[in-house]
């Protein structure tokens, strides 16, 4: 009897340890949007949409394999039956180290920053380490000697500094905080003609007021394609405006606080054209957010977007989101 249970708390020993090395993480959105066109040719309307995100991560020592999938609306397929969802593989890589060097191989997002959307690319390499206060990166991707990049990081005196070169582009960012004001400047330094980006972000607090305020200027050949805080359109909301035309110019401000436990946002956001003042584009978003007691967050989405020119598609919606993490 002492034998039997000896071997159940070992096999449960070992059970935890080899769980221990795996971490699954999750979230769900579950989106109601009703949206308004001011152009009766328009279909104004209600809408569902939900998106499931799994991340999946297995440890081995230094060594680590992250892979994310998503299924949303996209990938379902309606039958006479209802709907059945295809799981769609996102980030798939292996991070390890070999001395002081860090490995990352694989494919995965590069993320959104201020003026350019976010891509994914397939069979990337990365290796990175340090030279003394400077953090090196070398990345290649694809196995494309044109998407070879190397990315230099440092602090200098408090200030965050960053220098990318890719072929003949490069991009510079510095970024900080002088008496209570947070700055954060990026350039994009293009070899094409007229396809530079630069971009400027400060932000302050005031009282219980938080406060940011954006500047990013597009040569007429580059277009902004960020989905930041600063704008949507990488995915517009209501699928009015895929991307801001080329050479457009974005300015955004952005009123943050907290009332009785939600958190309350205020963005009020213009791009326009230089070359063309009848392409310009306006939106105003009230988002409020609350975590629930159920575990869930809800976001309550407001905007009043009025466009002018030839793709005109002024509309107001109405988004209510519900999401849980787990």
């Amino acid at each position: 009897m002492k034998k039997q249970i000896l071997a159940a708390a070992v096999a449960a020993s070992m059970t935890t340890v080899a769980l221990a090395d795996i971490a699954i993480t999750g979230s769900t959105l579950v989106n109601f949007k009703n949206t308004q066109y001011d152009d009766s040719t328009k279909q104004s309307g209600n809408a569902i949409s939900t998106e499931h995100n799994l991340k999946i991560v297995g440890k081995n020592g230094d060594t680590a394999v992250t892979m994310t999938f998503e299924m949303d609306d996209s990938e379902s397929v309606t039958s006479g039956k209802g709907s059945t969802g295809a799981v769609q593989s996102e980030d798939l890589y292996l991070t390890t180290k070999v001395g002081d060097v860090a490995i990352k191989v694989g494919d995965w997002d590069n993320g959104d920053n201020t003026w350019r959307g976010s891509s994914r690319t397939n069979n990337q390499l990365e290796l990175s380490s340090t030279i003394g206060p400077v953090g090196v990166t070398y990345a290649s991707g694809a196995g494309e000697i044109l998407k070879d990049k190397i990315t230099l990081k440092t602090d200098l005196n408090g200030y965050a500094v960053k220098y990318v070169t890719s072929g003949k582009d490069s991009e510079f960012g510095l970024s900080g905080s002088v008496a209570g004001v947070d700055f954060d400047y990026y350039s994009d330094d293009n070899d094409a003609a007229d396809e530079d980006v630069q971009s400027v972000v400060i932000g302050t607090k005031l009282n219980n007021v938080g406060l940011k305020v954006a500047s990013i200027t597009a040569d007429s050949g580059a277009t902004i394609s960020g989905n930041s805080w600063a704008g949507d359109y990488e995915d517009e909301t209501a699928g009015t405006v895929a991307n801001l035309a080329a050479g457009m110019d974005v300015t955004a401000v952005e009123l943050s606080t907290d009332i009785a436990g939600n958190a309350v946002k205020f963005r009020h956001i213009e791009a326009d054209k230089d070359t063309s003042s009848s392409e310009d584009r306006t939106w105003n978003k009230l988002i409020v957010t609350r975590p629930l007691a159920s575990g869930a967050t809800l976001e309550v989405q407001y905007v009043d977007a009025e466009f002018t020119g030839s793709t005109a598609q002024s509309y107001n919606l109405l988004d209510l989101e519900l999401g849980v993490k787990f």
